[in-house]
């Protein structure tokens, strides 16, 4: 076997900010607040459900009371929001079906680690018709720690049928690389994510432009003389 590649889901196999935004404007919008922008917030998106929903809090014009509890409680509105139109906009990154199918063709096990609940997380990857790929999912719940600690990487890698030596990370966030540095391994950063080329500043092994180098890249970093 030439090695496990564990994927981050939102910002590394997917765009997902789209529908994390409109989940999130669901719940903004019945406190008579503005929205956030798919665009221009794509970055906020990438650090879930709780960043967006502060975000929309902070723009409330002048004299609106935002009460103590609303984050608690619109919370469960964006994931519920969510969970409705978990696809509408989202799509796999260019690439990326190939890129697995070639890893795969190469002998490579394929698992995700995520932040997102994993019921949210299978669900999104079935509708994309992608999840059949990985050999494993952990989510956000799936263990009782989640990233950046190693856990919830190791039993990613583990359920796949690897070993954690001969393994891998591919993210978009520093969470991502503290997540690799945790448990050990390498971590390959995406530059097409919301957080872009200026990840390269957290000095992560490689940095990914395209899904297009990844299979040469696993190949390299697990030839003979790199394991």
């Amino acid at each position: 076997m030439a090695g496990t590649v564990v994927f981050d889901l939102d910002g590394t196999l997917v765009d997902t900010a789209g529908d994390l935004i409109a989940a999130a404007n669901t719940a903004l919008a019945r406190r008579g607040l503005g929205g956030l922008d798919p665009v221009a917030d794509a970055r906020i998106a990438g650090y879930g459900a709780r960043a967006m929903l502060r975000a929309g809090y902070a723009r409330a014009s002048a004299g609106m009371l935002i009460p103590p509890q609303a984050e608690d409680e619109d919370f469960p509105i964006v994931l519920d929001a969510y969970g409705a139109a978990i696809a509408v906009h989202s799509r796999p990154y260019p690439g990326l079906e190939r890129a697995l199918a070639q890893l795969a063709d190469a002998g490579f096990l394929l698992s995700v680690c995520t932040n997102k609940p994993e019921s949210l997380a299978d669900k999104l990857l079935r509708e994309l018709g992608i999840r059949d790929a990985f050999a494993a999912l952990i989510g956000a719940d799936t263990m009782p720690v989640r990233k950046p600690d190693p856990v919830p990487y190791r039993e990613a890698v583990t359920r796949a049928g690897g070993t954690v030596a001969a393994s891998f990370m591919v993210g978009d966030t520093e969470t991502d690389l503290k997540t690799a540095r945790n448990s050990g391994v390498r971590v390959a950063l995406v530059s097409f994510g919301p957080e872009g080329p200026s990840l390269s500043k957290l000095k992560p092994d490689a940095m990914l432009d395209h899904f297009d180098a990844l299979p040469d890249l696993a190949q390299k970093w697990f030839s003979k003389s790199a394991i």
